[in-house]
């Protein structure tokens, strides 16, 4: 029986009408779903069956070939271990300029950092380029004190801002060496000024002496900002204009009128510079001539050595023993003082040794 013949009204015989008006619906509806599922299962069989037949008698896929079983078996796991791509080298290949910098004090960028990196690359270049062939002789040493101490290494940026470096740095308040000490405050910290000494000048010394100064701030202000802006500034002066503004923003309190201009710019001009020294190439700074780090060993010299008659004994720069010494002034030690350590180039302690008891020196 067709579902044609349901339909028109044809019934075979025992199937039930429904007082002779044709098939209960219901039941014409289960014979339709019924006859429809079994001709949907006949088909897919057929399909199956045919399907199967062309798999095992074809050459290509029969799987009584041992070759096509060994070529299965090896798409099989190509599939389930894909290879990786191989993707072609593009023409033009672009390495970074520099490795992904690390920052570890808060970096603002702004207008005001954006106008400093602006004079960095122009006006203040060449400058700038000094500071930076500079620190690589300075820069590890100062970063290894404060990191010793778990202070922010890029604290030592400052000292790029305040003397470039330079130990023979003098500010118009009479700040002088790398760390820009006015007398008062390095003697607090333990360094000694004198006629014949200042250890502002010392760059070991006065690293030490200012990780206290600036682990001292952090602990009255509580932000890198506003510790930096009291090392510029001072300190007192600094929390009366918190306590008058009622905020530790630097950002707000250095739209005020009487904020120091100076102070102003102090940590613009620090952020731009650490940016910059972080990435150099990035910023137009490529053919540098980095200074090499200090090689010396200390030696405790009596007193009456003068420097520069050292020097010519040991065969040595004038310029290169002065150097490793700027911390005397005078370029000898008085004869008064029982002995003092002083900084002598690798190898030349026996040398030293040999003037000193021989009193060549």
């Amino acid at each position: 029986m067709s579902v044609t013949d349901i339909l028109s009204g044809h019934f075979p015989d025992g199937i039930c009408r429904n007082n002779d008006r044709g098939l209960d619906p219901s039941i014409t509806l289960g014979i339709i779903k019924r006859m429809t599922k079994r001709r949907f299962i006949n088909r897919t069989l057929t399909t199956l069956f045919i399907a199967g037949i062309f798999l095992l008698t074809h050459p290509a896929f029969s799987a009584m070939n041992p070759e096509n079983t060994t070529n299965l078996r090896s798409i099989a796991e190509s599939i389930a271990k894909p290879k990786p791509l191989r993707l072609k080298k593009p023409k033009n290949t672009f390495t970074p300029v520099d490795q992904k910098p690390f920052f570890d004090i808060p970096v603002t960028y702004n207008v005001q950092v954006r106008k400093w990196i602006k004079y960095f690359q122009g006006p203040g270049k060449r400058g700038y380029k000094k500071w930076l062939e500079r620190s690589h002789r300075y820069l590890p040493h100062m970063q290894t004190v404060l990191s010793k101490r778990g202070m922010p290494r890029d604290l030592s940026y400052i000292a790029m801002i305040e003397s470039g470096f330079s130990a023979h740095a003098v500010s118009h308040a009479a700040a002088v060496g790398y760390w820009q000490f006015i007398k008062s405050t390095a003697n607090r910290y333990g360094l000694r000024t004198k006629w014949w000494l200042d250890e502002r000048r010392d760059f070991n010394k006065s690293t030490h002496a200012a990780a206290s100064y600036l682990g001292d701030l952090y602990n009255m202000f509580g932000s890198w900002y506003l510790t930096a802006s009291a090392y510029n500034m001072g300190e007192n002066r600094l929390k009366r204009l918190i306590k008058k503004y009622n905020t530790k923003n630097f950002w707000v309190l250095s739209k005020k009128r009487d904020f120091p201009r100076e102070t102003r710019d102090y940590i613009p001009k620090m952020i731009a510079a650490m940016l910059i020294a972080k990435a150099p190439k990035l910023y137009g700074f490529k053919d540098l001539k980095p200074k090499s780090p200090h090689s010396y060993e200390y030696f405790y010299a009596p007193g009456g050595t003068d420097l520069y008659v050292l020097a010519d004994h040991l065969g040595i720069r004038r310029k290169q023993l002065k150097n490793l010494n700027p911390e005397l002034v005078k370029g000898f030690i008085p004869s008064f003082v029982q002995n003092h350590k002083i900084r002598i180039p690798p190898g030349f302690t026996l040398r030293v040794s040999k003037l000193i008891r021989e009193k060549k020196i």
